[in-house]
């Protein structure tokens, strides 16, 4: 039995962050930001990010050692909020501090807050003895339920709405309607980067970013954990500098550009789909996927 679990974070990044906000690793595990208050000079969620990534091959196993990380290693007045995902499990998990609590999603379509802890009432699994450091911090008096990021004046923004036509559950809402949710997205504030993770259980996942600066002008390409995957030279940072060539060519980019990239990703979009349905394992076929959708789409800044 298929089973396929499709996930997009909207979060519009500021630019001139670079990178670690979000990954995938080889086990089909992600793992993602969607907000935090930052901390430079102690373990943040960037770290948090590349740590989990490294050593963990289901959700179960990353929100485990994410919990035994903020145990360890928390440190008080930082704050952030996470997604885990891998075929089959979704998790969403707040830290304050030294504490954490984590909610589960069930299928369907889920508009994670940008701004605050995103667990609020709803905790599945938490730090041990949650409740009665709540109550030796103030922070709840033992009477009614526990509001996680209320306890740490970090509610998430209850008008925050769905960006773009939000999704019914009739099947219409499909890759392609992802990427244009997260460009109208960007529009409305500065955005740096987006990405997709379409993961499955029975065939190949596949990670859609767009490696370039103001989503609601960009495309997406294609990553695959193949056997050997390239990654082209123009999405590698230029000596002495943070920016790719990717994002100094995108940032040249004629308007009239956009109409013709779109098509492309399109295009893409169909064969990569087509392909990755007869062919449930990778081949040396896939090692230069995204490698040449890059190449393709900078004749067009040129």
């Amino acid at each position: 039995m298929l089973q396929v679990l499709e996930f997009i974070l909207q979060k519009p990044k500021p630019h001139g962050i670079w990178g670690g906000d979000c990954g995938s690793n080889e086990h089909n595990v992600s793992v993602a930001i969607t907000w935090t208050n930052s901390s430079a000079n102690n373990l943040t969620a960037l770290d948090i990010v590349r740590i989990t990534l490294a050593s963990c091959d289901t959700a179960d196993n990353a929100l485990e050692r994410v919990g035994q990380l903020i145990t360890e290693h928390g440190v008080e007045d930082v704050k952030f909020s996470l997604i885990i995902c891998d075929p089959t499990k979704v998790w969403l998990v707040s830290c304050a501090g030294k504490l954490w609590a984590a909610q589960s999603l069930s299928e369907g379509y889920h508009h994670v807050p940008r701004n605050g802890l995103a667990v609020t009432t709803t905790i599945e699994k938490s730090s041990e003895d949650l409740q009665e450091a709540l109550k030796a911090m103030g922070c709840w008096d033992g009477e009614g339920e526990i509001d996680f990021a209320s306890c740490f004046n970090s509610s998430p923004d209850s008008t925050e709405e769905w960006s773009g036509p939000e999704p019914v559950g009739d099947g219409s809402y499909a890759l392609a309607s992802m990427f244009e949710t997260l460009r109208t997205a960007a529009q409305a504030t500065t955005s740096r980067s987006a990405t997709v993770f379409v993961l499955c259980s029975d065939l190949i996942s596949c990670h859609w970013f767009t490696g370039t600066p103001d989503t609601s002008e960009s495309v997406f390409k294609p990553f695959l954990f193949a056997t050997k995957p390239k990654i082209s030279p123009l999405t590698k940072a230029l000596a002495d500098n943070e920016m790719t060539l990717l994002h100094k060519l995108h940032s040249q980019r004629k308007a009239a550009s956009l109409k013709h990239l779109k098509a492309l990703e399109t295009a893409c979009v169909e064969e990569v789909s087509a392909y990755l349905a007869e062919h449930p394992e990778v081949n040396e076929e896939l090692d230069e996927l995204m490698k040449d959708c890059v190449e393709a789409e900078v004749k067009f800044y040129r």
